[in-house]
């Protein structure tokens, strides 16, 4: 079974549905040299392969356009007005394939996917909570609902070690100081902090490719 990863990243996706037992093709327009798979350098929105030979699409288009920040300043007339959301046009290029396919965003992006489970790191016994959004065609189910983290980590803005707030029970958010804890946290072995960033744990599609791999993807 064969799944082409658009707009790969450093492969976290990727790596999730290689551990689910799918052969991956991933498609970047940007260099990606830590890519653990078979790689080409296109536009993702114009891929130069044929879709139909692939037993399972993933996407995951950027997601600058539903961050938080962008929400907030939306509509102010900042650079949160001027990014482009690519959700639809990654939905049709999928939808013509004919191909069950995946859609990953972040949890702001709700309003632009269809009927998305909603995974975390905690789901998984991951250190981060990493809520991700995805629209699965087979729908596919989220794992049951579990307690946050006790002391989770941090992977996004700076690598500083620096705390970020403390809940009620006394347990803290912390920014790692190392690119090792953050890596750790995030269940992936080879990217660099500004990578890591960018991904999301493998663990997440190594869950919906099993199932997908189950339904005959």
């Amino acid at each position: 079974m064969r799944v082409l990863d658009l707009f790969c990243g450093a492969g976290g996706a990727a790596t999730g549905y290689a551990a689910a037992g799918f052969d991956v093709v991933g498609v970047d327009i940007n260099p990606q040299p830590h890519f653990p798979f078979a790689f080409i350098r296109a536009d993702a929105l114009a891929p130069p392969v044929d879709l139909t030979t692939f037993d399972l699409i993933h996407a995951s288009p950027p997601c600058q356009a539903h961050t938080t920040m962008s929400e907030r300043w939306r509509g102010r007339e900042t650079l949160a007005d001027q990014r482009p959301d690519l959700i639809p046009q990654t939905r049709d290029l999928l939808l013509e394939s004919g191909r069950p396919y995946v859609i990953e965003n972040v949890p702001g992006a709700a309003r632009d996917l269809r009927s998305p489970i909603r995974l975390t790191g905690e789901m998984f016994g991951l250190r981060v909570h990493r809520p991700r959004l995805f629209e699965c065609s087979p729908f596919v189910m989220a794992p049951a609902v579990v307690a946050r983290q006790k002391n989770p980590v941090a992977v996004y803005g700076k690598m500083d070690g620096r705390r970020l707030w403390t809940r009620r029970d006394g347990s803290e958010l912390h920014a790692p100081r190392t690119v090792e804890v953050a890596r750790k946290a995030m269940g992936i072995g080879w990217m660099d902090w500004d990578e890591l960033r960018e991904a999301i744990p493998p663990h997440y599609t190594e869950w919906i490719g099993a199932q997908m791999l189950r339904a005959g993807a």
